[in-house]
């Protein structure tokens, strides 16, 4: 069974990073995007919830879990956002809210007791150390901020304008940017030959390169007519 879940989770990654390309390169809004939107979110949806069953399946995956839990939370709430056109806040929405909460408690936990030297509270299979610490650092800011933005919205009674857009597009990206580092700082060391060696810097390109994306995207629709013209 294990197998065949990685299986879909590879296959899922893959075609989550062939159509995340085209749908950031296609003109918004426009039949390719939308087409190649849909066939990124389902396989990103196979990609994490498959990512979720094997971190449960093996022991020490804790980590793995929230991260896949996470990337299922953005991808889904980015989808509700570009399917509700007038913003206004729906049942969804406060579950999503309930569940990036839920997420922030254990990494904000687990940064802190890192942090100030404490055992951590979860048991990991490879060290919280090195790079490992600084993602999840790094994912421990990115959870609180999507929460915050998550009661922001819900306060504010919604969300529309270029605001929904930048909702959509930074989780879409982002969630773009998790698969590529997935896929190429994660997965593609383990199945290169045995003497093969890629530096570690340039395994790192394609998750930067959906990040400036995602930066780029994120300043043409605040500070540009970009939207108003579209």
């Amino acid at each position: 069974m294990e197998q065949l879940v990685f299986v879909l989770h590879i296959a899922g990654g893959t075609v989550g990073l062939f159509s995340g390309a085209v749908a950031a390169a296609a003109r918004k809004g426009a039949w390719l995007h939308r087409k190649a939107g849909t066939v990124f979110f389902v396989s990103m949806l196979v990609m994490a919830a498959s990512a979720d069953y094997l971190a449960v399946a093996r022991p020490g995956q804790i980590v793995n879990l929230i991260i896949g839990t996470f990337t299922l939370y953005l991808l889904t709430t980015a989808w509700l956002t570009a399917r509700n056109p007038d913003g206004r806040p729906r049942l969804a929405d406060k579950i999503a809210l309930a569940v990036i909460l839920a997420l922030c408690a254990p990494f904000l936990l687990l940064s802190l007791q890192l942090a100030f030297g404490f055992e951590p509270w979860m048991p990991s299979s490879f060290p919280l150390k090195g790079p490992i610490l600084y993602a999840i650092y790094v994912f421990t800011v990115v959870f609180l901020l999507a929460a915050a933005v998550d009661v922001k919205v819900l306060r504010a009674g919604g969300v529309s304008g270029p605001r929904r857009i930048e909702r959509h597009l930074w989780r879409m990206c982002l969630g773009l940017a998790l698969a590529a580092g997935s896929a190429f700082t994660n997965g593609l060391p383990r199945i290169l030959p045995e003497g093969v060696h890629i530096p570690l810097g340039w395994l790192f390109v394609p998750q930067f390169l959906a990040l400036g994306l995602l930066i780029f995207w994120m300043i043409r629709v605040r500070f540009t007519r970009w939207y108003e013209r579209n």
